[in-house]
C-alpha cells in the first residue's frame, strides 16, 4: 500500500477568507433540554403531565434508570447516543418518534413516548420532550389505539407554538 501523499494541511481560501457558520435556530447537534408536555387549559383543565405522571408511578428503579436515560440522551445529542437499547427511534406510523425502554419487576415492560424539537419559539437549545408512557406485560404488544393516543397527545403538543411544556 502507498503511502497517501495530500497534504495533512488545511486547504484555505485564496485571501485567508474564512467563511461564517450562520445559525438560525438550534442543531441536533447540540445539547437537548429535557422538558414535559403539559396539556393545555382548553384540552384538558387540570392540564395534567401525562408523561411525568407516568414516570412517578413507574418502579423505583424503572424510574431512576428512565431519568438516567434521558439525562444521558440530551447531553449525548440524541442522534448520536448509543442507548444500548433503552433509546430507540421508533417506525412505521411512529415515525419521528422516540421511545425508552425499560423491563421492571415480574417481567413487566415500560415505554416512555418522547419528540425532538427544534422549532420551539423562544429556546435557545432543541428540546426532548417526554409526552407520555404507557407499560405492558412481557410478550404482548400495545395496542393501535395506544399508539394513536401516543400520537394524539404529541400533535396537541406540537400544534401550539410557544409549547406548553414544565
Amino acid at each position: 500500500m502507498s503511502p497517501d501523499t495530500r497534504s495533512r494541511r488545511k486547504q484555505s481560501r485564496p485571501g485567508g477568507q474564512v467563511t461564517p457558520q450562520v445559525r438560525t435556530g438550534p442543531s441536533s447537534d447540540d445539547p437537548h433540554d429535557v422538558v414535559f408536555f403539559r396539556r393545555h387549559h382548553e384540552d384538558d383543565p387540570g392540564q395534567t403531565v401525562p408523561g411525568r405522571e407516568f414516570l412517578n408511578a413507574c418502579p423505583a428503579k424503572v424510574r431512576a434508570t428512565m431519568r438516567a436515560v434521558l439525562t444521558q440522551v440530551a447531553a449525548a445529542p440524541p442522534k448520536r447516543f448509543a442507548g444500548g437499547g433503552y433509546w430507540e427511534a421508533m417506525k412505521g406510523e411512529m415515525t419521528g418518534w422516540f421511545e425508552i425502554r425499560v423491563n421492571g419487576p415480574r417481567r413487566y415492560h415500560y415505554r416512555l413516548f418522547c419528540r425532538l424539537d427544534y422549532e420551539a419559539k423562544d429556546r435557545p437549545k432543541p428540546l426532548l420532550i417526554v409526552i407520555c408512557g404507557l407499560g405492558k406485560p412481557f410478550r404482548t404488544r400495545l395496542a393501535d389505539v395506544d399508539y394513536q393516543r401516543v400520537r394524539d397527545l404529541g400533535e396537541e403538543c406540537m400544534r401550539r407554538n410557544p409549547r406548553s411544556l414544565t
